[in-house]
């Protein structure tokens, strides 16, 4: 592959990457908003982030919330979206500069190291989010049948050991870097 065909193809990924993190929020509102989209989850086994496993093991009926409920259902939900929304844009910013064939950059290190920085914040904030959206779910049940739900499965180990490892692919992408520019100097 020449570079560049890999710029152009960085500057594509940057732009996917841009829709990716948009459609990510915008559907992850559209699920609480609209019926529509909660039932084709339920029919298809498209599965979205903590609203779809929550609401969907809860079994609540977003039909008869009340509109605060919902809007506070959205930004709980969000709130660990947007860690991962930050990433995804660490990313494209990394695509970017990889399109300006900056391949060997010190910014280049310091974008993959956000991304896995926000990989591992958007996972823990979706363990503490967890337990907050399920009582916010249930918060019109009496007494007694409020929920207080708490996850940990194998898909946060594999988030948590793949932010451990892009940490560290950027930390030896930031230390290149540095060689990079010493051998600059010397020629």
């Amino acid at each position: 592959m020449t570079l560049d065909r890999l710029a152009s193809y960085s500057q594509r990924m940057a732009m996917m990457t841009l829709c990716l993190l948009v459609a990510m929020l915008l559907l992850n509102a559209a699920y609480w908003l609209s019926p529509y989209v909660a039932s084709i989850d339920a029919g298809n086994g498209f599965s979205f982030s903590l609203s779809n496993r929550l609401i969907g093991n809860i079994g609540a009926d977003l039909n008869i919330f009340p509109w605060w409920q919902i809007a506070g259902g959205i930004v709980i939900s969000s709130v660990p979206l947007l860690a991962l929304a930050l990433g995804l844009h660490h990313l494209r910013l990394l695509f970017k500069t990889y399109g300006q064939r900056a391949y060997f950059s010190s910014i280049a290190a310091q974008h993959l190291g956000k991304m896995g920085k926000c990989v591992a914040i958007w996972t823990i904030l979706e363990l503490l989010c967890e337990p907050l959206l399920s009582y916010w779910l249930t918060l019109q049940e009496p007494v007694g049948q409020r929920i207080v739900s708490i996850g940990f499965d194998s898909g946060n180990i594999v988030a948590l050991f793949f932010a451990a490892c892009i940490t560290v692919i950027a930390r030896i992408l930031q230390k290149a870097s540095e060689l990079h520019c010493e051998n600059q100097q010397f020629v």
